[in-house]
């Protein structure tokens, strides 16, 4: 267990200068937390690489993309893309002539899920061609970017893979149970962990979310060394989940959504960090705070915890723009509701016993309950529905905010070279914000 190490100082360090390359070891498809990276990269006259996860093709086969998705790739990263498919996971990968994970499991269905079992031994044998896929793909596009990084640079890795979940039909009315239900329709995340669909997605989310960043540091070692012969430097980053801080009871105190079943990988990726940095590699995995995506929504409740940045921008020496943020997250209620009644309502929530009683960071990630799932689905859904339009709500609001402070304290915390994993709680990105708004 990787002991809480929080970011309390915002950090200034910018060794990065016109003709440093940064490199984007993940495809960028819309808004999210490494847009942050980019625009600090390009503010300090960074090059920017990016690779592509590729796509399939009708037979499921990965392909390079083609010229328009090339050209569409490159104008959204604002970069040159190295065009070899890095898809992680191995749910689609199979020894020629075998079934795939994904072919495995799609016979299984809402009532037999729990039964159906793999053969471990034909699991395994996949997963080893998945690998052997993707590390060979991540040579040869890691020869591509050494071209394009002049001796004696600084560079900046950027490792934004994760998920890993495979494509199984009955999956998204299993996962709707587990992340959404409530009542009857509750589905124990225990039950899942313990089926062989549960296992084989924890291991697919093993080697899409962590194994990879062990993969780019390999792959990137030819790299590392040249640049530390030329009086260059490399560092790494990753983005992790574990928690984090926000303000309960007028103190930070650390929480957590429960059920997150990728902790158990993201706690991977932060050894994976861990064990570089051992080795003088500079890997930095940050834990960030929870924020509202199109690949979160389906963990119903995970935006609860944003709502108290709204007293931490006024905690940490927030202003007139703090204030802004307020009176813009007002607007969203529906008439005659307080925004003070909002925070009221999440203050009671925190303070419920049966949602303190998941503030346990030893036993993170914990399994859900019946109990949890009321009180956490039930407040989350009376609350979106006190909003003007349920799809502009004050959690989008905070989320962009959270980003908008989360890119500079990595930019400048992984330059620091502080440590192999830093959270980022609700305090120094309160601090980090009003810093960029005096």
């Amino acid at each position: 267990m990787t002991e809480l190490t929080s970011l309390r100082h915002i950090p200034t360090a910018n060794p990065f200068r016109k003709g440093d390359v940064f490199v984007l070891f993940g495809e960028l498809f819309g808004r999210g937390y490494v847009n942050g990276l980019i625009d600090e990269a390009r503010k300090a006259g960074m090059t920017i690489v990016g690779i592509t996860v590729g796509r399939r093709d009708e037979n499921n086969a990965l392909r390079a993309l083609n010229a328009e998705e090339l050209a569409e790739a490159e104008e959204k990263l604002g970069g040159r893309i190295i065009n070899v498919p890095l898809m992680a996971g191995f749910d689609l990968d199979a020894p020629a002539g075998e079934r795939n994970p994904t072919e495995m499991l799609s016979g299984i269905t809402l009532k037999n899920w729990q039964e159906e079992q793999l053969d471990w031994a034909k699991v395994e044998a996949c997963r080893a061609a998945g690998v052997r896929r993707f590390t060979d793909a991540a040579a040869e596009a890691m020869a591509e970017i050494n071209k394009l990084i002049p001796d004696g640079s600084n560079v900046f890795f950027a490792h934004t893979m994760a998920g890993g979940i495979p494509k199984i039909k009955a999956f998204l009315a299993i996962a709707n149970r587990i992340y959404k239900g409530r009542g009857e329709r509750f589905m124990s995340s225990r039950a899942l962990l313990d089926s062989d669909l549960g296992k084989l997605i924890l291991m697919n989310f093993d080697e899409v979310t962590a194994n990879t960043l062990q993969h780019l540091i390999n792959a990137s070692a030819g790299i590392r060394e040249r640049m530390k012969n030329s009086g260059g430097s490399v560092r790494y980053t990753a983005y992790g989940y574990h928690g984090s801080e926000i303000l309960i009871d007028g103190k930070y105190q650390w929480q957590t959504y429960t059920n997150y079943t990728q902790g158990y990988a993201k706690m991977r990726l932060e050894s994976v960090a861990q064990a570089a940095w051992s080795q003088g590699i500079h890997a930095t995995v940050f834990n960030c705070p929870e924020i509202r995506t199109n690949s979160s929504d389906i963990f119903v409740g995970v935006e609860l915890s944003l709502f108290p940045l709204l007293v931490a921008l006024k905690r940490e020496g927030g202003g007139d723009w703090a204030d802004q943020q307020w009176q813009i997250c007002q607007g969203l209620l529906e008439d005659g509701l307080q925004l003070q009644t909002i925070l009221d309502q999440i203050e009671a929530y925190n303070n419920d016993p049966t949602s303190a009683s998941f503030r346990n960071f030893a036993a993170w990630p914990m399994d859900n309950t019946p109990a949890l799932a009321d009180i956490m689905i039930g407040t989350s859904e009376e609350i979106t529905a006190r909003h003007k339009d349920r799809k502009a709500l004050i959690t989008d609001h905070l989320s962009a905010l959270v980003l908008e402070g989360a890119g500079p304290l990595m930019f400048h915390g992984a330059a620091e070279q502080i440590g192999p994993v830093l959270w980022l709680n609700h305090d120094i990105i309160a601090r980090q914000l009003n810093a960029l708004h005096p």
